[in-house]
């Protein structure tokens, strides 16, 4: 089960909704046909496995409470097969499912009940930042490189100082990206989510600590002692290392 986007440069974006309440998914079926995507929709993980066997996909919507294996066990595995964007939905109230869902590789999560308009926005912001944005933008922008590391915008990439590619979430990738294009400078968690979103809608401050642990985990030679990315007390983050082009 390795769930992967689509490569067709003029196919509609594919999603694919995991949600066994069948009014839900009715509804959210039609609203993202209307809105331009081909919709798709199973109803536990054992119709999700054998759906990703068949076809490929350009993100997937995840409710947290599914019959047997729930959405938390299935974005865990979800993400260690794939890189596919993943929006988790959650009716819980308690805020520690959410931070649970992005702490195991969820790009982002909205609380039931929701505005369809909402999702539809942020599912549209995902994949634009999925996809890199713009592509004059990209053809344009020069890799990065700090403490070994090197990043490319341009094919969506980070690789590590022996040369292997890392594999990162959306939102990991482009929150990474918006620190190396500002060194030095401490940027709090209102500003890292304007400058990674451009203004759209995307998750809450909160989130922002979730993913920078993520990416910690990754880069840091010794995460709970950071020396990259470093928290600065009522002002949020700062990247410390020397960034170069090239």
């Amino acid at each position: 089960m390795a769930p992967v986007r689509s490569t067709r440069p003029a196919a509609k974006p594919h999603i694919l909704l995991v949600e066994d309440d069948p009014e839900i998914s009715r509804m959210l079926t039609d609203v993202l046909s209307e809105s331009g995507f081909i919709a798709s929709s199973v109803g536990s993980a054992v119709d999700m496995d054998a759906f990703l066997a068949r076809k490929t996909v350009d993100l997937i919507v995840l409710d947290i409470m599914l019959p047997g294996e729930d959405g938390l066990s299935i974005c865990r595995r979800l993400r260690a097969a794939s890189e596919v964007p993943i929006i988790m939905v959650t009716a819980r109230g308690e805020d520690i499912d959410r931070i649970i869902g992005l702490e195991i590789g969820a790009d982002d999560y909205v609380p039931k009940p929701f505005n369809s308009r909402e999702l539809m926005a942020r599912i549209r912001a995902l994949l634009r930042r999925a996809q890199g944005g713009h592509t004059a933008v990209r053809s344009r922008a020069r890799p990065l490189g700090f403490a070994g590391w090197r990043i490319d915008a341009a094919l969506r990439q980070l690789h590590d100082p022996d040369g292997v590619r890392v594999a990162m979430t959306s939102m990991e990738f482009d929150l990474l990206l918006v620190l190396c294009r500002n060194p030095g400078r401490v940027l709090s968690r209102e500003q890292l989510l304007e400058l990674v979103h451009s203004g759209a809608s995307g998750p809450i401050e909160r989130s922002i600590d979730v993913h920078v642990s993520r990416i910690r985990q990754k880069i840091e030679p010794d995460p709970r002692d950071p020396t990259l990315i470093k928290t600065v007390r009522l002002g949020g983050y700062v990247f410390t290392p020397t960034v170069k082009e090239g």
